[in-house]
């Protein structure tokens, strides 16, 4: 039975075609054999998951869960930290059906209703952020579900409410920056305000654990006295999540109920708008502003100086790149606000240990993915390789400028960790550089022509470039934390991380 055109089953059926075809690319890059390996990996990776969390449950279970206050304050705690990732998500992914989608000037054109439209990519979003967060959460709740009843599966309602409430957030925070900002900027904005909401709750709670002295735990804060002290009464309306989760049925038909009906009122009440806003996005995309005439005289450069400002000039204007890296430069504030509350206090090496792999990680991610938007996401690819100049030039002034970018970032930490003591510096310097550079050379053996809009899915190019960068900077931070240590086994990582350098040289396609 065929669907009448435009109707609301017919856009639905036709965003989650969308949806899967994407999530189709992203995951088999073209290739339905990858598929096979993506359904065997990821089913042991799920069994593994669900493994650790029946044996870390177990013991909880077989004393006999008690439902006091202290079990209501860890579990809304771990529930708020996961709705701010899941916030996160939301708006993200809300911008990019403004911002995202080549189709909406054909849609808009047709004589289809804006307002049914929003209305079922608002639908396929929450769907899209509910699944994600089932199967984030299914492990621990499958766990709880078989030891301790089936009542647990509430969890999964609460996940649904919170889903609803992210997703009508995360479009009035999209409606304001349009109002606030102009269309232009929104998007820029959007992404600043994303990776703060994901990383914020989870970096403040983590922060304040640190602060009080109870770890580098954010669960361990949440069991310490002072917080307990001070939650609500057990009786209050803010425990309802997390009664719900715990199989209340007034609890969680409340909270579900409430939280579809915020959904539904967000949709209807920015639905009208969503047809000019798109229009404006899409026109400020392609549409440039006038440039304002410069008074600064040319200056004759290099053509490495040249050729590096180019490319520092493409990653400040990637629509994109901030809201994948600003995370990662987030959550290095906690270890250098561990690092700053134990220097002076007479705290050894111990607090090293968990700054230096920390930060070490951070780089060698951080300086992939923009190694992959300098090397293999040019866009202007056919006017470079056409230019007068040497490929082994390009190739260079590609690389000193992904590393620079690495260094800025670093030397602001790595200055705090001098303080604190200079050997530690070194040691972290040396282990971040080595985990950028190996990164970086990994991209640059297994480059591929690329748009940057296809970033998102820049592990799907090759299987055998991810995992290299991944154990690559696993095993430099594994290095950076046993040499913080003082340990001698600092040798075995470094020297599997260089033979999984080699190893990605000698598989890496020869062109």
């Amino acid at each position: 039975m065929s669907l009448p055109p435009a109707s609301l089953p017919w856009l639905a059926a036709h965003e989650l075609r969308l949806a899967w075809r994407d999530t189709m690319a992203m995951m088999t890059g073209g290739r339905r054999v990858r598929l096979v390996g993506w359904i065997v990996g990821g089913g042991l990776i799920y069994g593994l998951m669900l493994v650790i969390a029946w044996f870390t449950l177990k013991p909880w279970v077989v004393a006999g869960p008690v439902i006091d206050k202290q079990a209501l304050v860890l579990i809304s705690g771990t529930g708020l930290l996961f709705w701010a990732v899941t916030l996160s998500q939301a708006l993200e992914a809300v911008t990019r059906v403004y911002y995202g989608r080549s189709d909406l000037d054909l849609i808009l054109s047709s004589p289809t209703s804006s307002d049914r439209l929003f209305a079922v990519r608002a639908g396929t979003v929450f769907l899209s952020t509910t699944a994600l967060g089932a199967l984030l959460i299914s492990p621990i709740v499958l766990s709880l579900a078989i030891q301790d009843g089936p009542h647990w599966l509430s969890a999964f309602l609460v996940l649904v409410a919170l889903a609803a409430l992210s997703v009508a957030i995360a479009m009035a925070i999209t409606r304001l920056l349009f109002r606030l900002v102009g269309p232009r900027r929104t998007r820029l904005a959007a992404q600043i305000v994303a990776g703060i909401v994901g990383a914020g709750f989870v970096i403040g709670i983590q922060a304040a654990a640190i602060l009080s002295h109870d770890g580098f735990s954010r669960l361990a804060y949440f069991q310490s006295a002072e917080v307990i002290a001070s939650a609500p009464a057990e009786n209050s309306m803010l425990w309802i999540p997390a009664r719900a989760a715990l199989g209340e049925p007034l609890a969680a038909t409340v909270l579900v109920g409430a939280s579809l009906a915020i959904l539904l009122l967000a949709v209807m009440l920015i639905a009208p708008s969503y047809g000019r806003l798109a229009a404006s996005a899409a026109g400020a995309t392609h549409v440039r502003s006038r440039r304002r005439l410069s008074n600064r005289t040319f200056t004759a450069v290099t053509q490495r100086q040249a050729l590096r400002r180019k490319e520092w000039k493409l990653l400040q204007r990637d629509p994109w790149l901030l809201s994948q890296t600003l995370m990662q430069l987030l959550y290095l504030v906690p270890p250098a606000l561990l690092l700053w509350i134990n220097y002076g206090s007479g705290a050894g090496d111990g607090t090293f240990i968990v700054v230096v792999p920390v930060i070490v990680m951070a780089s060698g991610q951080l300086a992939g993915g923009l190694a992959w938007l300098a090397i293999s996401g040019e866009d202007a690819h056919d006017l470079v390789a056409t230019a007068p100049l040497n490929s082994w030039t390009i190739l260079r002034a590609k690389i000193e400028a992904v590393l620079a970018v690495i260094v800025a970032v670093l030397t602001p930490l790595l200055i705090l960790v001098a303080v604190a003591s200079w050997p530690m510096a070194l040691i972290c310097a040396a282990c971040a550089l080595a985990a950028a550079a190996a990164s970086t050379a990994i991209q640059l053996w297994f480059r591929v022509v690329a748009k940057r809009s296809m970033f998102r899915r820049r592990q799907v190019a090759s299987r055998a470039a991810t995992l290299c960068e991944a154990f690559s900077s696993i095993l430099w931070a594994a290095t950076g934390a046993l040499w913080a240590a003082g340990s001698i086994l600092a040798i075995g990582p470094a020297m599997l991380a260089l033979c999984i350098l080699g190893s990605a040289r000698l598989i890496a396609p020869r062109n």
